[in-house]
């Protein structure tokens, strides 16, 4: 099974997809486990929450909400669309994968070449996927948000759902043959643990198929100096 070769193509969907890979001894400099980032050790959740609030001019909670938002999708994107695509999980745990902190744009993402299993049922890859994505990364990384920022913990679950359904959105733009399969995967995702509720799933709006998400939460970023209203926000008018 050639995980790097699955990642590797999923990375054609675009940045947030990307995972660079290379042997354990060549380490990017500047680079740093994820895990480190989720057990607070270091600033780099810090100082990215600080940039993000300067790029904004926000508060710290929007800062947070966003920083939080963006980190979910980088760890969201790539895990679902190999697992949806090439029946592929790859084992992106947080001490495997690192974050490469960067001021220019997402951070980037690098494994030492990752292993993985095959996922050839969607129930299967919905539940790996709920097991790496929701409980080793973004349960402990809202976590570690909210010990820094005084956000509300239904705000970053919403983000998590809303991340899933963008992801889903994207990855049916890109192979349009695996919407049947994104779908299954997206919907037993949200209806999985702190997901479940978070939002509902309405008639599709394009460029979605088969159904849009709306989310019964706010992302904060209408409170952004140029910011506004998402397309799935609850603010959004019916």
């Amino acid at each position: 099974m050639d995980v790097a070769r699955a990642l590797h193509d999923v990375a054609r969907a675009g940045p947030f997809f990307a995972v660079s890979t290379g042997p354990a001894g060549a380490v990017p400099d500047g680079a740093q486990p994820v895990a480190d980032v989720l057990a607070g050790r270091g600033d780099a959740l810090v100082r990215r929450i600080a940039h993000v609030r300067t790029v904004l001019g926000s508060d710290d909670r929007v800062a947070a909400s966003v920083t939080f938002q963006g980190l979910a999708a980088l760890l969201v994107a790539a895990p679902f669309a190999a697992a949806v695509v090439h029946g592929v999980l790859p084992a992106l745990t947080p001490s495997a994968l690192h974050w490469i902190p960067r001021t220019d744009g997402p951070w980037a993402l690098w494994c030492a070449d990752p292993d993985g299993r095959a996922v050839p049922d969607p129930a299967d890859a919905a539940a790996g996927l709920a097991d790496l994505l929701l409980d080793q990364h973004l349960g402990p990384l809202a976590a570690a948000v909210r010990q820094r920022v005084a956000v509300s913990g239904k705000v970053l679950h919403g983000n998590t759902a809303s991340t899933v359904a963008a992801t889903r959105r994207l990855v049916v733009a890109q192979w349009p043959a695996a919407h049947g399969r994104a779908t299954e995967v997206a919907e037993r995702l949200l209806d999985t643990g702190v997901l479940a509720g978070t939002g509902e799933r309405i008639a599709a709006r394009a460029p979605d198929r088969g159904w849009s998400f709306r989310r019964r939460s706010c992302c904060l970023y209408y409170r952004a100096r140029d910011g506004g209203l998402c397309g799935d926000c609850v603010l959004v008018p019916r």
